[in-house]
């Protein structure tokens, strides 16, 4: 017991830390993927790519047999992707954020197995991976 009174500041900063590292984790929205686990989805069953990055990043260079619907607009164009609510369905954005905002999208639609790509497009692109232009 002398040891926990006695060191109380020391045990109070490695708790604190502790929680610190976590945080981040804590904090991601949605189920992720990485790069291995979408390649392995989109070669084993019927899986959407879903890119929700804008036209113009669109354009620039996607993955293959992606779809683009721009986050700003995916509330409204749900309907558009509605045959794949029981498939798989990997959302995609430049780095990971916008695409973990459209798991919560699809998941409140009904999706049911919906995934964001860990570190996006750029991740991909970093593994030299396949993209379309």
């Amino acid at each position: 017991m002398n040891f926990i009174t006695d060191n109380l500041l020391l045990i109070s900063i490695a708790v604190v830390s502790g929680f610190a590292l976590l945080l981040p984790n804590l904090q991601r929205r949605g189920a992720r993927v990485s790069q291995l686990q979408a390649t392995q989805y989109m070669n084993q069953a019927k899986t959407l790519v879903l890119d929700v990055r804008s036209a113009e990043e669109f354009a620039s260079g996607h993955l293959p047999g992606a779809k683009n619907i721009p986050l700003d607009q995916l509330s409204g164009r749900v309907s558009e992707i509605e045959k794949s609510k029981n498939n798989v369905v990997i959302t995609v954005c430049q780095s990971g954020v916008r695409s973990a905002n459209a798991v919560s999208v699809l998941n409140k639609a009904g999706f049911t197995q919906v995934f964001s790509l860990d570190g996006g497009v750029a991740e991909w692109k970093a593994q030299s991976l396949p993209t379309v232009k």
